[in-house]
């Protein structure tokens, strides 16, 4: 029998703890690979509360029951979550150590899947809950698996493999990069649990997640150039053997944690954010040494190689296509009063999927109308869906993957009739000039991206307003559309990634904002490559951006004379090269839309 409301699997929870002997269990949004996006299997919170969100978590204990989340879901949690059954606690001001110490009793016995955390995050909740009587408790297997009736199977599609061509170096040279890198280092072995690090070092791609093209496995790696692949055997064609070679040994996924003890007397790497408790913990019961350095492939992977700068060309030049052709036809239609949100997105994925080489979309749409688009994370679904009113903001967060790249770009439209208030202009205006000195800048080798941040916000400062999101993040090479370690977002707040230092080939995405609550929400995302300048009489090496994203910005929300000069050349000059790019792979009605909203301003 199924168990269809959540009360009941509340319940029987409950009754799961309570035969193994502990009091309470925590329930992240995660895998096995740590990953941010995890497939129907593994999305425990979701089937426990019914929340959609994409970050947060929740602690039950046999009486009490609570979902933390930040800022970006304080609504939508609200929306989907019984509050009759869970209090809902907000974080960083509201913490789990926090709200245990104040509904367990002394000597209670909290439990957690240590397959499903990292050590720093177990060794820091231990700190804070072991002095106020509560112990954590490591289980053996997830007691959610054990009562959700229907849980869907992991995905059983096949590993492809990605073109040499596009990758732009072989598995064998990334295999032995990283054999030089532990060979320096002094470890025998590295255990590479991150979904797209496995793919990137071995030059293959799945469908296992949604919209990030990477398959549920593990990779070994070692100092001789060797590698072992822990991937389900469904998962295993002929063509994926002969391209992964005989350096390659190619196990079942299952095998994976008893193979950990196969490095006894060894030294083995592991990295922190994405290698569990359950990893380090069979390493040393094993009798393996352990040591905690960061994965050798991440910035290896970050740093993309002019094959792979290609891609992303050609891969936005398809997309811009798309997107444009989307708002014309979003210009005409929804001033009609008949386009709703979902609706929206149904059709830009529409104009997307008309290109051949499209294999998925990068994330879900965010496809947000009026008081919806101040929502920086909004997602939109049957229950929250609304039409987009005629005379307000249109906010659409979007992107593709194809076979040279992944795409993400954001535009804000006016959708007529009438006029946009001096405010939206004003707001709008002040987000574009950010996003302008952020395209422009120029910095030497060694600036982080936190020390970029406050370029994008200088303009909305001066007003006396700012946005709650970081200004960049990484994206991968047809993988994930969030990758890291590069960021631009301010340094405090332990926001990761922005005292990386950036290097050329680093593609990060360039996206201040402004979002006045209930009312509307401005964004302007462009895709940018890092890229080394040459600058008369400069000492030492200096970088700058190449866009990448070319799609027209909407002149209707652009006040002029807040613009320098300078400005208004980049704009012009910008949309001269949305012009150039997008006029070859258009026609007709969608080709003159596009020449006349990139005219000179």
């Amino acid at each position: 029998m199924l168990m269809q409301t959540h009360e009941a699997r509340l319940a029987a929870l409950r009754e799961e703890l309570k035969r193994r002997g502990v009091d309470g269990f925590i329930v992240p949004i995660s895998d096995e690979h740590m990953s941010e996006y995890v497939g129907e299997y593994a999305q425990r919170l979701g089937w426990l509360t019914g929340f959609g969100g994409s970050a947060g978590f929740a602690a039950v204990t046999l009486n009490h029951a609570a979902i933390f989340v930040d800022g970006r879901y304080t609504v939508q949690v609200r929306e989907q979550v019984d509050a009759q059954l869970f209090d809902y606690k907000s974080v960083p001001a509201e913490s789990l150590a926090g709200w245990l110490a104040e509904v367990c009793e002394d000597g209670a016995r909290i439990a957690y899947d240590p397959w499903l955390h990292t050590w720093a995050w177990v060794e820091a909740l231990e700190k804070q809950v072991n002095p106020k009587g509560v112990t954590l408790v490591p289980l053996a297997s997830n007691p959610i698996d054990a009562v959700w009736a229907d849980r869907p199977e992991p995905s059983a599609a096949v590993a492809t493999v990605h073109d040499e061509t596009l990758a732009g170096r072989s598995s064998a040279e990334k295999r032995a990069a990283v054999a030089d890198w532990l060979v320096k280092e002094g470890h025998d072995a590295v255990v590479i649990p991150a979904l797209d690090s496995v793919a990137w070092l071995l030059n293959i791609r799945g469908a296992d997640v949604s919209h990030t093209p990477v398959a549920l496995s593990y990779v070994i790696a070692r100092k001789d150039g060797s590698a072992e692949l822990f991937i389900a055997p469904e998962k295993v064609t002929p063509e994926l053997t002969r391209h992964l070679g005989n350096a390659v040994t190619i196990r079942d996924r299952g095998a994976f944690e008893a193979a950990l003890s196969e490095y006894a007397g060894q030294s083995v790497a592991l990295d922190p954010d994405f290698a569990v408790v359950g990893i380090a913990q069979a390493l040393r019961a094993g009798g393996a040494k352990f040591a905690f350095k960061q994965d050798p492939t991440i910035l290896a992977k970050a740093i993309k190689n002019p094959a792979e700068q290609a891609g992303q060309r050609d891969a936005q030049a398809r997309d811009g296509a798309a997107v444009s052709r989307f708002l014309r036809w979003l210009e005409i239609e929804a001033p009609k009063g008949g386009v709703d949100e979902l609706t929206a997105a149904a059709r830009l994925q529409a104009f997307r999927e008309e290109d051949p080489g499209l294999s998925d979309l990068s994330f879900d749409t965010i496809s947000a109308a009026a008081g919806h688009a101040a929502l920086p994370h909004y997602k939109v679904d049957e229950d929250s869906n609304i039409p987009i009113p005629p005379s307000s903001i249109y906010l659409v967060d979007s992107g593709g993957q194809y076979p040279g790249g992944t795409t993400d770009i954001t535009r804000t439209v006016w959708v007529g009739p009438g006029e946009p208030s001096a405010e939206m202009r004003d707001r709008n205006t002040r987000v574009l000039k950010g996003h302008i000195q952020l395209a422009r800048a120029v910095f030497p080798q060694g600036t982080c991206g936190g020390q970029l941040d406050v370029l994008a916000r200088q303009y909305l400062w001066e007003a006396g307003v700012d946005y709650a999101h970081g200004t960049g993040h990484g994206v991968g090479s047809v993988l994930a559309v969030h990758e890291g370690p590069q960021r631009i977002a301010k340094p405090s707040g332990g926001q990761a990634g922005t005292g990386q230092e950036l290097f050329a080939g680093m593609i990060l995405s360039n996206e201040p904002g402004y979002y006045k609550p209930g009312a509307f929400g401005i964004r302007i995302e462009n895709l940018v490559l890092v890229e080394e300048r040459e600058i008369a009489g400069m000492e030492g090496r200096y970088l700058g951006f190449e866009t990448l994203t070319f799609v027209p910005l909407d002149r209707k929300l652009i006040a002029r004379e807040l613009l320098t000069a300078e400005e208004i050349a980049w704009v012009d000059a910008y949309h001269a090269e949305v012009r150039a790019l997008l006029a070859p792979r258009l026609e007709g009605e969608d080709l003159a839309w596009v020449e006349r909203e990139t005219a000179p301003l």
